[in-house]
């Protein structure tokens, strides 16, 4: 869980800004938006073979 303590004299906004940062790098979005609808084993499957292909092309390039 993300959370931010306001300073004594920290405006709101900044504060805000600081939350928003905390909770993409925490990956609490990406995670949210995984989990919003059912995924069958053989759509986690296809996508986690389709990630495999992007991560060995990117590896290639990089050799």
């Amino acid at each position: 869980m993300a959370q931010v303590v306001l300073g004594e004299h920290e405006h709101l906004e900044s504060a805000l800004r600081r939350f928003k940062r905390k909770v993409s790098s925490a990956g609490i979005f990406a995670d949210m938006k995984k989990k919003r609808h059912f995924e069958t084993p053989a759509e986690k499957r296809k996508r986690k073979e389709v990630a495999r292909r992007r991560q060995r092309r990117r590896f290639r390039r990089q050799s």
